[in-house]
């Protein structure tokens, strides 16, 4: 792996910056925050047409064919200037449904992906927060030429938004584990859905959903039926990589954000960034975020390559998870109590990058996804199991 960028690369993340500078202020996350539908549709379809939306999505369906790394270099961009647009829940199940649904599916969905006229969704959370296949106890119960979901998802992103969802679902009664899961595409205006928007730290789109004898054809079935699970757990690891992302860029930006202000703030008659606490905690800011960044495009290079990276995806969202936040909490520190305040900037980001770090797994989960690793395979990682199955041990 090679951890400089190429020129092209280079050139991608500089026009994402300009563009998304210019198009996306921190007034625009606050609106967005006040609105129904939590995201401006013209930017999204401006996205879209700088090619964003469907970077890693095939030519065949309007994409660019590009890898993950540069889909990451735009999200990196995205979490940099919090922009309110439904890209992470869209791409998280438009990668999905490329790399396993049917030919007819994939018609359906990438065309209107790419061109920005449709937004996506998943659901995989219920009433037991972590991911894990034990936890997923949405019933599809088998009926005619279809199958009938009854169930409750929770924090499922822009579902107001989407017009697809991926439900995780356990298709078989009383099974175990990883076995019975079952994926299926579900319109979310089906009869029998309903949701309800959840408060949230970062006051985004999330919902609690309700499906109540929604009934959908067999093929909305992504995968085998009862053997969907290692759809599910590379759908995860893509979602946990991509929102890596979106939070070392920004940590990133809200480590500057701190640095520039203890370069300007004075205490004693001289700025605060001359005071050697200061600065060691500034050092530390940047030696963290340099860390998550490099975690995580190993893991999205690992995935480019076709190589295992379930250990490198939990590697990086535990880093993330405690390095990020803390981060966001040392230029609180060094802001003050400005920092609280409604009506200064900071707190948009640091709300956000607070609320990702309980997104797609805890510092607890992955840790243990790689000590399983580690107890399994001592020396060779790569060959541990997932974080997601049951702990034996």
């Amino acid at each position: 792996m090679d951890v400089l960028l190429t020129d092209e690369e280079e050139m991608l993340k500089n026009s994402a910056r300009e563009f998304l500078e210019a198009e996306c202020s921190p007034e625009l996350a606050r609106e967005m925050e006040r609105d129904d539908l939590g995201y401006p549709p013209q930017l999204w379809k401006q996205m879209a047409t700088l090619g964003w939306v469907g970077m890693a999505l095939p030519e065949r369906y309007g994409g660019q064919g590009l890898s993950l790394t540069y889909l990451g270099l735009v999200m990196e961009e995205v979490g940099r200037h919090i922009v309110p647009v439904p890209l992470h829940s869209t791409m998280t199940a438009a990668l999905t449904i490329n790399a396993d649904g049917t030919d007819e599916q994939r018609q359906e969905t990438l065309p209107k992906v790419c061109s920005g006229d449709m937004v996506l969704t998943w659901a995989f959370s219920e009433a037991d927060p972590r991911y894990r296949a034990e936890s997923v106890k949405m019933e599809a119960r088998r009926d005619g030429d279809g199958y009938i979901l009854n169930g409750t998802k929770m924090f499922v992103d822009n579902f107001n938004a989407s017009e697809k969802c991926l439900v995780v679902c356990r298709s078989t009664h009383g099974s175990q584990g990883t076995d019975g899961i079952s994926l299926f595409l579900v319109d979310t205006s089906s009869p029998g859905i309903s949701h309800e928007l959840l408060t949230t730290l970062a006051k985004d789109k999330q919902s609690q959903v309700v499906f109540e004898n929604v009934r959908v054809p067999s093929s909305a079935m992504i995968g085998e039926e009862g053997s969907a699970w290692p759809i599910v757990e590379a759908m995860l690891d893509r979602g946990t990589a991509l929102l890596c992302t979106q939070m070392t860029g920004a940590a990133r930006k809200d480590a500057e954000m701190a640095i520039d202000y203890s370069k300007n703030r004075l205490a004693f008659g001289r700025p605060v960034a001359s005071f050697q606490s200061i600065q060691h905690i500034c050092a530390d800011m940047i030696m963290w975020v340099d860390g998550g960044q490099l975690l995580t495009y190993e893991a999205l290079w690992r995935m480019d390559q076709g190589l295992p990276a379930s250990v490198e995806v939990s590697q990086a969202k535990a880093f993330c998870n405690e390095k990020c936040e803390a981060v966001v909490r040392s230029s609180q520190i060094i802001h003050g109590g400005i920092g609280f305040m409604m009506e200064f900037n900071l707190h948009l980001w640091f709300r956000r990058v607070t609320a990702w770090t309980l997104r797609l797994g805890t510092t607890f989960e992955h840790r243990a996804r790689v000590a399983r690793a580690l107890l399994d395979q001592p020396g060779k990682m790569r060959l541990g199991r997932s974080m997601y199955q049951t702990a034996s041990r």
